[in-house]
């Protein structure tokens, strides 16, 4: 294990989490704390709510109960469906309209009060624009904090240094394995439309700088000269490997892999779990998988937290998860009374 997994920092935590589909329960109450610079994996049965539990962590779907917190921010949490969110999301429409009103009333009186009014309201309608503007981010995530707002989505994980990748292989079948990457760098490009519209000098050199971080992301998983293949075209294993670099592109803290040596043959698996060792060592990152070649679990994995039927029923070590009774009933069943 990693020096700073081993000082017991967390670089995320669950809290009680569950989550509902209609009366299924996939996720219920569940624990989960991720140390820093730690490769844990989530394991159970098939059914288990591994994937449910990624998804909730990832911001695609809000859990029914309970929290995240990544980094040390609280960024999910139980949908807040009271009174107040539709209040402060639509507050700033309400605060423009009633500053024309008062312009029309005050243009019926003098002047100077008319302009007095027309400067107030000016002044409120950028500063509302402007708001508009930001709002799907910054104002969104000061409503988080305060616990009014719902959980953060997807693209809010991403540019917080959460990436993933799926169970199911989704990349862009059709785009090239570099334009694959360059997606994934979306979030930390900075040039503007302007920038693109122009090609600025700024933008020339922030898409020469990201074709080569793409570069050196294809060499660093195996895919050295594979820059212009169709994703589609490339080999099962090569289309792991492209979107575990996609999801590297976004330059995340913690990594989440959801089956990723699912179809792969034992040498390709190999292969795939020396990277991941690798990615730990080399650009300190935090990993989590679901996994459930244990060969694979068991010999690259610091803690190992096992789910069955939505529950956490152990955690520990490789060697303590796999001598853990409860988990060798979970995966082979209870002996015949």
């Amino acid at each position: 294990m990693s020096d700073a997994a081993s000082q017991g920092r967390s670089i995320l935590k669950a809290s009680q989490v569950t989550r509902q589909f209609g009366g299924l329960v996939a996720v219920r109450e569940v624990d989960f704390e991720i140390p820093e610079g730690a490769i844990v994996s989530l394991i159970g049965p098939n059914g288990a709510g591994k994937t449910t539990f990624f998804n909730v962590v990832a911001g695609i779907i809000e859990p029914t109960a309970g929290a995240v917190e990544f980094r040390g921010q609280r960024v999910i949490a139980r949908p807040q469906r009271g009174w107040l969110e539709p209040v402060l999301w639509f507050l700033p429409s309400v605060v423009v309209e009633a500053v024309g009103i008062s312009v029309e009333l005050a243009i019926g009186h003098s002047e100077q009060g008319a302009a007095i009014a027309t400067g107030i309201a000016f002044a409120l309608l950028v500063a509302m624009l402007l708001m508009a503007s930001i709002r799907s981010d910054v104002y969104r995530r000061l409503l988080t904090r305060t616990g009014i707002f719902r959980s953060a989505r997807p693209n809010d994980m991403v540019r917080a240094g959460l990436g993933r990748t799926f169970q199911n292989i989704r990349l862009f079948k059709n785009m090239t394995a570099e334009e694959n990457i360059l997606v994934g760098m979306h979030s930390r490009l900075r040039a503007t439309p302007v920038d693109a519209l122009f090609a600025t000098p700024r933008q020339r050199a922030e898409e020469e700088r990201a074709r080569k971080r793409a570069s050196e992301l294809l060499a660093l998983v195996g895919l050295t000269g594979r820059e212009d293949e169709l994703a589609k075209n490339l080999p099962y294993g090569d289309q792991r490997r492209l979107e575990l670099a996609r999801a590297l592109a976004s330059e995340p803290a913690l990594l989440l892999l959801d089956e990723p040596t699912a179809g792969m043959n034992p040498h390709e698996t190999d292969e795939l779990t020396a990277l991941i060792a690798r990615l730990r060592r080399d650009l300190g990152l935090t990993i989590l998988l679901i996994e459930h070649d244990m060969r694979v679990v068991m010999g690259i994995s610091d803690r190992v937290t096992v789910l069955d039927h939505g529950e956490r029923i152990a955690e520990g070590t490789p060697e303590e998860v796999r001598r853990d009774p409860r988990v060798i009933e979970a995966y082979l069943g209870a002996p015949a009374a």
